[in-house]
């Protein structure tokens, strides 16, 4: 199994949390079915985008060369000149106003980057201003999100390549996507069918460029969980507590599942996937938007839920609509009888039985129908933060603080008190070796 030795309680009290806590007694780890490689592929952007592209906010996808792949994967963070122009003549060189001579010496002892990639370069460029002049950037799954405390915004809002190229390679996200997408993943089993090319070094990887959304509002996403076709789960992907929230559920609920029905539950190709969504205008019942796809792995974040609860909830019995195994009530009048008996519909004809019934409950079918609707969105679990959950309140508590370090420090502190004293003495070592080389230039 993926993950073991985990806090497999649910952030919130409910009976499945309880119900998740009693299963996962008499387990060693979280009960997973296996993770293929396709089912990762099938998450890529650039995989679903061009399915789903009209219930997706405008972006645009430009394939990657290995020259800029080697580029993000090297160290250290080397930008484009903004200055001068690139092209097959210009030698690119990187300068910056200093009043320091031996400064400028240095910064021209480096190469223009884009001169290696000035096709991508150019893309970049134009892609920017034909989406408005701001976007947000990605790799095939990730987003540099925990990459924002390097940007002058502090946020994902691009205005020019070297602000999308300065995310990116800050990011350990976008390092997971390079080298490690397939950590956890089984071999498919010979004779699946599938026809993707799993071969880490020819995946296509591609720079997703999303046009911004103006005044973009941080409560209306959210994160749905899909189970075997069956959508379950929707909860904040902000955790926040928001007053308004509670008074929406119900019309939210509503134009997730329909959005879920009408474009996902039948095309994705898993059965199994997690789903992002923006409902900009709940009130107004308007568009709801797709924002991204991820695999169903311990590696994508349940947020308010945990992995085990989600993995032991019973399914909701039945979903809004009409499928193969539910039916319809008619409520048929006398003088349709005759009508509805020629196309072969046999009516209960006890009028009389009827009548009284709905004489002694004061309900009718319509009723009875609507009670039954509001029964099937009971089933499906639509979790927000409450007031006086832990989580409620955290506008300023900085998210992914963990990449704010160098990844050495992160793992030297996985091991502890000695391997954060192994490491110190290293560092300690390295200052004092650059101390002397640097004193020995000067002498």
């Amino acid at each position: 199994m993926p993950v073991a030795n985990i806090d497999l309680e649910s952030p919130l009290d409910s009976p499945a949390a309880s119900d998740a806590s009693e299963a996962s007694e008499a387990l060693t780890g979280l009960p997973f079915p296996p993770l293929l490689k396709s089912h990762v592929l099938h998450c890529s952007y650039h995989f679903w985008h061009p399915l789903y592209r009209a219930i997706t906010p405008k972006a645009r996808l430009i394939p990657l060369s290995n020259a800029f792949l080697l580029y993000l994967r090297s160290d250290g963070i080397i930008l484009p000149s903004e200055t001068s122009p690139v092209n097959d003549t210009d030698s690119g060189v990187f300068s910056l106003p200093s009043s320091n001579a031996s400064d400028a010496s240095s910064q021209e002892d480096e190469p223009d980057p884009s001169s290696f990639w000035p096709e991508i370069h150019s893309q970049v460029k134009s892609t920017i201003a034909q989406l408005g002049g701001s976007v947000y950037p990605k790799l095939n799954w990730s987003a540099p999100k925990d990459a924002t405390w390097i940007a002058a915004t502090n946020d994902m809002d691009c205005r020019s390549p070297n602000d999308v190229y300065m995310l990116l390679k800050s990011s350990d996200f976008v390092t997971h996507d390079l080298e490690q997408v397939f950590d956890g993943c089984e071999e498919a089993p010979s004779g699946d069918g599938s026809d993707l090319d799993t071969n880490h070094q020819s995946l296509p990887y591609h720079l997703v460029l999303r046009k911004a959304i103006p005044n973009l509002i941080p409560s209306l996403e959210f994160r749905c969980f899909v189970r075997g076709r069956t959508l379950f789960a929707i909860c904040q992907r902000d955790l926040n507590h928001y007053d308004f929230l509670p008074s929406l559920r119900p019309v939210l609920k509503s134009l997730i599942q329909d959005f879920f029905d009408r474009n996902l539950r039948d095309t994705f190709p898993d059965e199994n996937f997690v789903f992002d969504v923006y409902v900009p205008q709940p009130k107004e019942r308007g568009r709801v938007w797709l924002i991204d796809i991820n695999p169903w792995a311990i590696r994508t974040d349940p947020l308010i839920f945990s992995w085990m609860e989600l993995l032991s909830m019973p399914l909701p019995s039945t979903q809004s609509g009409v499928g193969e195994e539910e039916f319809v009530r008619m409520s048929i009048s006398e003088h349709d009888y005759g009508r509805v008996h020629d196309i072969g519909i046999r009516p209960d004809t006890d009028t009389s039985s009827s009548s009284s019934h709905d004489d002694e409950d004061g309900r009718g079918d319509e009723q009875e129908a609507v009670e039954e609707q509001e029964e099937v969105e009971t089933d499906l679990d639509f979790r927000l933060v409450n007031r006086d959950d832990p989580e409620a309140y955290t506008f300023n508590t900085p998210r992914y603080s963990a990449h704010k370090l160098p990844k050495d420090v992160v793992d030297a502190g996985g091991n502890g008190e000695a391997g954060l004293r192994e490491f110190m003495t290293q560092w300690r070592d390295i200052v004092s070796r650059q101390e002397r080389e640097d004193l020995d230039e000067t002498l």
